[in-house]
């Protein structure tokens, strides 16, 4: 059924972290350079991290990610989604997205193929919009949403740039999600914002000024500078709890009352502000920072999945996610009553 009263329904997760945990000794080990923002709380390591091999694609982290949605749901309703909704951090061929190759290896045809370029670390919340609005708007009845994030591995890890602050941080980690028309566990609604006055202020950058395209012997690295870390923590403490806020309010439920918050997780920080402005206590607000760091897009799923897996999401629980996405270009909120609960392993 399409049209206003069509539900949507996040109907089950699963997720993929490659290789063996990373600790922070890989870091703190390593010659450090000067590097004004090492005392930045923006950057306080977590315990571990995962990262991909050398070999390692974003399509192999999504493949490894959905063996378990097929195991649970059957290759034929895998195979026939009909979106296919996508975000890869890095992406491995900047001229072609991840989409099709996923597609291919999965033994997928679908009617809608995005690869999605921006909402970063909320990417999961932007597609979740995208995919309800497919699905309530079209024929179309299931959908495949694809948070893959290898930066960690590949660009982090570069000489250059593992003696900086900023490489201790992330982790690599895939999250999927399956989305179904009907289905047990409905969206209930989904906010988001893009801001362009913020757009532009998160770069890769050089030493030597070069273009990632050209050749060059400086090691790209993200261009985070004293003034640009003040600003995003200003921003991501400010956005979140809005958009949280605001999608609460079309609920009609204070965000006291919501039983488990998964938000982005760049830092500790973040986490604590956010649960102390939403009125949530710790117990209600997963993460896996301190296993896994800051996964950008992947989190929310990634962290979706792990709180399902060991309990800490219930039947019937109020899911709300929320999170910012790079510099603060964009912010978003979604609601789930979730009724997928799976018992733990």
């Amino acid at each position: 059924m399409t049209g206003a009263n069509a539900t949507v329904s996040l109907t089950d997760v699963s997720s993929y972290l490659p290789g063996e945990p990373v600790g922070r000794e890989f870091f703190t080990g390593y010659p450090h350079s000067a590097d004004d923002l090492r005392d930045s709380a923006m950057f306080k390591a977590p315990r571990w991290r995962h990262h991909v091999a050398a070999d390692e694609t974003n399509v192999d982290l999504v493949e490894r990610a959905v063996w378990p949605l097929i195991d649970r749901h059957g290759a034929d309703a895998i195979r026939g989604v009909d979106v296919l909704l996508v975000h890869t951090q890095l992406p491995d061929l900047p001229i072609v997205g991840a989409g099709t190759e996923i597609a291919r290896r999965l033994g997928l045809r679908p009617d809608w193929l995005v690869d999605v370029a921006n909402a970063g670390c909320a990417s999961f919340v932007h597609m979740l919009r995208l995919a309800r609005q497919i699905l309530t708007t079209t024929d179309a009845r299931s959908a495949l949403i694809c948070n893959a994030q290898t930066a960690a591995g590949q660009l982090f890890t570069q000489s250059g740039v593992r003696r900086l602050a900023q490489a201790a941080v992330p982790g690599d980690g895939c999250g999927v999600a399956y989305l179904t028309a009907g289905g047990p566990s409905p969206i209930l609604d989904v906010t988001t914002r893009h801001l362009g006055e913020y757009a532009g202020d998160m770069r890769l950058v050089a030493d030597d000024g070069r273009r990632y395209w050209q050749t060059r012997e400086s090691p790209l690295r993200i261009g985070f500078t004293s003034s640009g870390v003040a600003a995003v923590l200003e921003r991501g403490n400010r956005l979140v709890p809005e958009a949280v806020g605001e999608l609460c309010a079309r609920l009609g439920v204070p965000t006291g009352e919501i039983d488990a918050l998964i938000t982005n997780q760049p830092n500790r920080l973040f986490l604590h502000h956010w649960r102390q402005a939403l009125g949530v206590p710790a117990d209600r607000h997963p993460d896996t920072f301190d296993q896994c760091g800051n996964m950008f897009g992947a989190a929310m799923p990634v962290t979706l999945d792990h709180a399902v897996r060991t309990g800490r999401i219930r039947d019937g629980d109020l899911v709300v996610f929320g999170g910012f996405a790079h510099a603060g270009d964009f912010a978003g909120a979604a609601g789930v009553r979730w009724h997928g609960s799976r018992a733990a392993p």
